[in-house]
């Protein structure tokens, strides 16, 4: 059974939210933080496969996503200022009123893109406040040209303000991303290599819009917030992290940034972090051919994760 309701954040922004209730014996909580230019629902056939499992699912749509951006206008725009620590913070916050509740259960952090940048920067504030976190579709360092996408889109923003639609940060963010998969038959194709998922994407009105100069500077702001060795080396040691991807994914640098990510966590002394690279698959794997595997490994995980909860942790119904 699917809920929707409203959340008001801290700043006063309503988030829209869905709920995802299991039928049977409740194992956990997962929550869900969505990819870029996209919607929480894009996620129900994975929701109800964790609620299959078990588990209660938690999905919003982030600012200037689906129902939370309340115009078209407003898609592609978070905040008048420190847009990436909004998307943080409004995490934070919805997954303290998750466990205030469901009470006694364990709580996972489910990531996918720019989703996952938002969950990676979480664990570096807050990576005590949940049981473990899976990061699909994600990238470790940033590229050198991400200083440059900085200067620019600033630049765009001092010439034409915040919510300037940005069509030269557009074309530099993803205007290479379909070159390994040319002849290009859409300009998605990097999305995944089943066509009528690219299609689904390609017409849905809540997906693939332009964002604004300052959702990119915030954006790569982060990114690099991210990768600061005071804040990297903050993630709990014992936080149990799951990387997924496949190794076409051009937001991974086809397996060379998942590798670089689970390289440096391994080195900052993660105790419990596992990737898995799945062959010849690209951006989004739970909408690949193989998405029942990937489902299946994740829900694994989570079964393994919660075989080592709190000795003292009973399910419930």
């Amino acid at each position: 059974m699917r809920e929707n309701f409203r959340f008001k954040d801290s700043d006063g922004v309503e988030l829209n939210v869905y709920k995802w209730i299991p039928s049977g014996e409740i194992k956990g909580i997962v929550q869900i933080s969505h990819g870029m230019t996209e919607n929480v629902l894009r996620y129900d056939e994975f929701a109800n496969h964790l609620n299959n499992e078990g588990f209660i699912v938690y999905g919003h749509d982030h600012r200037g996503h689906g129902l939370t951006a309340k115009t078209k206008d407003e898609r592609g725009y978070i905040a008048d200022n420190e847009g990436f620590d909004w998307l943080v913070r409004d995490l934070y916050e919805i997954i303290n009123a998750v466990k205030e509740e469901n009470k006694g259960l364990p709580i996972y952090l489910f990531g996918h893109s720019m989703g996952s940048f938002i969950s990676q920067r979480f664990i570096e504030l807050h990576g005590n406040e949940i049981d473990g976190v899976i990061l699909s579709g994600s990238n470790g360092e940033p590229t050198k040209l991400a200083p440059l996408g900085i200067v620019l889109s600033n630049i765009e923003i001092k010439l034409f303000g915040r919510k300037h639609t940005s069509k030269m940060m557009d074309k530099l963010s993803f205007g290479d991303f379909n070159r390994k998969f040319k002849p290009n038959r859409t300009p998605y194709d990097w999305l995944c290599s089943v066509e009528e998922e690219v299609d689904k994407y390609i017409d849905n009105e809540y997906c693939g819009f332009v964002c604004s100069a300052s959702f990119y500077y915030d954006l790569l702001r982060g990114l690099k917030a991210i990768h600061k060795d005071e804040n990297f080396n903050s993630i709990p040691k014992d936080l149990p992290i799951y990387i997924l991807a496949g190794d076409m994914d051009p937001v991974g640098f086809f397996g060379k940034g998942i590798l670089n990510l689970y390289n440096k966590l391994k080195s900052t002394g993660i105790k419990d972090v596992n990737y898995k690279l799945y062959k010849d698959k690209r951006h989004e794997i739970l909408n690949e051919d193989n998405k029942v595997e990937v489902m299946n490994d994740i829900s694994n995980w989570l079964f393994d994760k919660i075989g080592s909860y709190k000795n003292n942790y009973e399910f419930v119904r």
